[in-house]
């Protein structure tokens, strides 16, 4: 069966790094110094501003706010302000609001580094990781040393779409920082992304010096040498992860794929019963399990996943493709074109889902309806001498001797195996056919 219908979210691309996949890896920047006010006259300015800080370093952020904006209603031209409250309500879970105040403090100090941090951050949590990369590259700019905005900027950068400049900016980090075990993940992942798998695979490789007992890394390094068709290598990064990490289902499931994808369906198989030990199947894990059934043509075992398959996801065609293939190799033909039926409708242009029509049809007696297919079929490709000896035997079973006859000679004119079933029964036909239709001819 093809592995077209497989269509896994584990295959090979780059897993984008998640909002707070670190502690205090997004822990924006707070101010702690306090404004000093000289003039006397903005005595009661300074005592808003200094409650204002110390409302925020209590973590009592709703009076920060209102501090805050009663200090902004009257000075609404410091930017330390704005940005103090910008923290206040990212603190208080408010991003949107914080979102606003840190725009408002970059406008006003251009040059305010942690103002463009945060602003950027705020924005990788809003979901709006393109607006989030001009802030982060500023924030970068400023702060040519800071490992961190680099790192920040890469990020924005990858969840954006836009792997390939993710690794520079993962790699301008890296040389500030080689030993940040977060950074070299980052541009692994981003390199795999950008289809740089040699180059992922030594970033992982690194990753795991620093970090021997990653389980992120090993199954990292397993999709890079998937992607450079490592297979074996693969596999085994994938058994040194679960020696350490026995229970996790998923890491399982992806062993299986690679050991299914080798043709290794029984060692597939099992690994797929000790995911399903651990949680219940889920559509890729049935998926890979159908896909070693029909594989080791297995076609009872195959047929139940498949209708498991279908319920879970109804509009995939791909499945009840698959299983009518398991019909009609069952010959259960009244099973096989209720699925192919509709099958055929939504991919009409299918090769599969007509070869297999063609033999329900014709197992089911309905020669006019295989002939029919045959002749669909035949718009796609030419036909081989299996296709001729059923269209030679429609013809037959129908009483139409002379195009019957012709499709016969057709078939022995093309088939190669001279001890097969049909062409003895073809070239018997065609003794009896030339004599019956030269006798019609007097």
């Amino acid at each position: 069966m093809s592995r077209s219908f497989r269509g896994r979210a584990l295959a090979c691309g780059a897993l984008l790094i998640a909002l707070g996949v670190a502690p205090g890896l997004f822990a924006q920047v707070v101010g702690t110094s306090r404004t000093r006010i000289r003039n006397p006259e903005q005595e009661e300015l300074q005592k808003l501003l200094n409650e204002a800080q110390s409302a925020l370093e209590q973590k009592d952020y709703a009076s920060a706010i209102q501090k805050y904006q009663a200090y902004l209603a009257k000075e609404p031209g410091s930017a330390y302000a704005h940005f103090q409250m910008g923290y206040a309500y990212t603190a208080a879970g408010r991003p949107a609001e914080a979102k606003t105040e840190y725009a408002k403090a970059v406008a006003l100090d251009p040059k305010m580094g942690p103002a463009y941090t945060n602003l950027g951050m705020t924005l990788l949590e809003l979901k709006q990781a393109s607006d989030a990369v001009a802030p982060l590259e500023k924030a970068a700019e400023l702060e040519p040393t800071d490992a961190h905005a680099r790192f920040l900027a890469g990020l924005a950068l990858e969840q954006a779409g836009r792997a390939p400049e993710a690794v520079a900016q993962y790699q301008a980090a890296e040389k500030l920082d080689p030993k940040d075990p977060q950074t070299r993940e980052a541009l692994a992942n981003a390199l795999l992304e950008a289809n740089r798998a040699s180059d992922a695979e030594a970033e992982f490789l690194a990753l795991l010096a620093l970090e021997p007992n990653s389980g992120r890394a090993h199954m990292g390094l397993a999709r890079a040498l998937l992607a450079e068709k490592k297979t074996d290598e693969a596999a085994a990064q994938i058994d040194d992860y679960l020696k350490t990490r026995p229970n996790d289902a998923r890491a399982r499931i992806e062993r299986a794929s690679i050991l299914i994808n080798a043709g290794k369906y029984d060692e597939g198989i099992a690994e797929l019963d000790r995911a399903a030990a651990i949680q219940p199947p889920g559509v890729s894990a049935l998926d890979l399990r159908a896909q070693a059934y029909l594989g080791e043509k297995k076609y009872d075992a195959a047929i139940p996943v498949l209708q498991k398959l279908m319920a879970l996801d109804p509009k995939n065609a791909q499945y009840a493709m698959a299983l009518g293939h398991a019909y009609v190799e069952k010959k259960d033909n009244a099973g096989a074109l209720r699925v192919l039926v509709p099958a055929y409708k939504a991919n009409p242009d299918s090769e599969a889902v007509l070869g297999d029509l063609v033999a329900a049809e014709y197992g089911l007696g309905n020669y006019p309806a295989t002939l029919q297919a045959l002749k669909v079929l035949e718009q796609h490709r030419a036909l081989p001498p299996g296709g001729w000896y059923l269209r030679a035997s429609c013809y037959d079973k129908l009483g139409q001797k002379a195009e019957a006859l012709d499709a016969y000679e057709k078939f022995l004119g093309m088939n190669k195996d001279l001890n097969s079933d049909e062409y003895f029964a073809a070239a018997a036909r065609v003794q009896t056919l030339q004599r019956e239709v030269k006798e019609k001819k007097r």
